[in-house]
């Protein structure tokens, strides 16, 4: 027992720890090599393309706008002489053809009655009895009882509007039937702002401040060349496009018709059945909209590639 205990027991305990020690040291040194599988590529990058195709646009535009008065027009004396009677005061509304003033000629001594040129409100009248006036000087300031719609709208969006019918239908929330507006015109003002304005036709009623929406139908194609607008860079009636052939790929100028943000007309520049690169060189599906400031303290957005 002895034996065991001063020999055996710690020469097998000795061998183990040599065992343990030698393992560690092949683990840290000198780990097992396999060759790794050769990788071979099993996908590639492809470029979408699209097919020049027949079909349909219409081309709308609509903004939101509100309900206005027309600016205030300046009534001038039509003859020349001393008021003998006044009829009416500032803020008063008058019809149309009511009697304002009443002036006595100097050299002929006849009454001559001085009407309204419309209906309206009369935002400034100063005259008294026993003023004179003269030929075309301005007796009043006279808001009309006529409206307009006036919508902001983006700078950019002007393109589209070439060409486009000068009515609009108006759409009042919370009001009556959509109905159309007249003499669509475009104005800038001084600080930059672009709008869209049409006159409401004079039985409407409305009110001002109403908001509403001003929807200009600008044309239709039927059974023409279309492509995605995200082909595209350009939109003012020319453009470039990406044209996949043979196995290469060329730059192409076009010719640009009617746009619905979402296809475009294609005039000249390319025939039916060609393909062409689903989005602009550069840009990728769901890349975000470029923004630009627009000189009027706000922006406007394109979608990537496109220019309408």
């Amino acid at each position: 027992m002895l034996v065991w205990r001063r020999w055996i027991f710690p020469l097998l305990l000795l061998i183990v720890c040599a065992a343990v020690a030698a393992a560690l040291v092949k683990l840290a040194f000198f780990p097992d090599r396999t060759d790794a599988a050769t990788l071979v590529p099993g996908g590639g990058v492809t470029t979408p393309v699209v097919a020049v195709e027949r079909g349909s646009i219409t081309s709308a535009l609509t903004v939101d706008g509100t309900i206005a008065r027309d600016d205030a027009i300046t009534v001038r004396a039509q003859v020349e002489g001393t008021i003998t009677e006044v009829a009416v005061g500032a803020g008063q509304s008058v019809a149309a053809g009511q009697i304002l003033f009443t002036v006595k000629q100097v050299e002929t001594n006849r009454r001559i009655d001085v009407t309204a040129p419309e209906a309206g409100d009369l935002t400034s009248f100063e005259l008294v009895a026993g003023q004179s006036v003269s030929l075309g000087a301005e007796v009043a300031k006279l808001t009309p009882a006529r409206f307009h719609v006036v919508g902001k709208v983006d700078p950019v969006q002007l393109y589209r509007l070439v060409g486009a019918p000068t009515e609009a239908q108006v759409t009042i929330q919370g009001g009556p039937a959509p109905f159309t507006c007249t003499g669509l015109r475009v104005q800038v003002a001084e600080d930059g702002t672009t709008s869209m304005i049409c006159a409401v036709p004079g039985d409407q009623q409305v009110f001002a401040g109403l908001k509403a929406s001003l929807a200009v139908q600008v044309g239709t194609a039927t059974d023409v060349l279309v492509v995605p607008t995200t082909a595209v860079t350009g939109g003012a009636g020319t453009g470039t496009v990406w044209v996949d052939a043979d196995g290469a790929t060329e730059e192409r100028s076009v010719q640009l018709g009617l746009t619905d943000g979402t296809s475009v007309e294609i005039t000249g520049g390319l025939e039916e059945g060609e393909t062409v690169r689903q989005f602009v060189p550069g840009t990728t599906e769901g890349t975000e909209p470029v923004c630009y400031e627009d000189g009027a303290g706000g922006t406007y957005c394109e979608s990537p590639g496109m220019s309408w």
